[in-house]
């Protein structure tokens, strides 16, 4: 059953890691809906991490990458290098997924291979987490700003369709981090050590008394 939780994790996190990635590309993080005097000047705006996007009604559409990222707001910035990090740690578990399966020939026998699996398991949930907090950041600022009166109707913000997904994918790395680890049996390390211990003084004890009656 062990096993089969393990690749459970695995495909979860796999999973996870393809949304975040999606949703770190997509322009959909805050969308602004402005409608002018007449429905011919209607245009939607689309802001993402690394562009915006304008869509007019006619269906046209505008894409235009940031500039310079020092112009940037810090928040913008902040949101960047985290989930960045977050989309690294997780890549870096699904290799030690990989290298610490149970269906892999890698690193084959020991306990190495199960800390291998524990740690893959853990860098899930820290990628996982890490991921999560990028939208979170995001959407309070989109909430604040929109029932604030201090801001201009027109620049309003509403939730992107990315930030549901960025949600969805973290919460996708934690269950399968969590699945993993839950995959590995509940003994240490050192647990293993010391039967591998007892087992040898138990042979060598049985060895020597042996050659006493002979």
């Amino acid at each position: 059953m062990s096993v089969e939780l393990q690749m459970l994790g695995v495909v979860l996190g796999v999973a996870g890691l393809a949304g975040a990635i999606v949703s770190c590309a997509l322009p959909l993080w805050r969308v602004t809906a402005f409608i002018g005097s007449n429905i011919v000047t209607a245009q939607t705006m689309w802001e993402g991490l690394w562009m915006n996007c304008v869509v007019q009604s006619t269906g046209q559409m505008q894409c235009k990458v940031y500039d310079s990222m020092l112009a940037l707001p810090q928040e913008l910035q902040a949101s960047r290098a985290i989930l960045v990090v977050g989309l690294l740690v997780s890549v870096a578990a699904l290799l030690a997924s990989v290298v610490g399966g149970k269906c892999t020939t890698c690193l084959a026998g020991g306990s190495g291979k199960a800390w291998v699996a524990v740690a893959a398991g853990v860098l899930f949930v820290i990628g996982g987490l890490l991921c999560l907090i990028p939208p979170s950041w995001s959407a309070h600022r989109v909430i604040q700003d929109f029932y604030s009166p201090l801001v201009a109707q027109s620049q309003k913000r509403e939730l992107g369709a990315a930030l549901f997904l960025c949600w969805g994918s973290a919460a996708l790395l934690l269950i399968g981090g969590v699945l993993i680890c839950a995959s590995h049996p509940h003994r240490s390390g050192l647990a293993e050590i010391s039967d591998r211990r007892h087992k040898h003084t138990s042979r060598s004890t049985a060895t020597g008394g042996h050659t006493a009656y002979v």
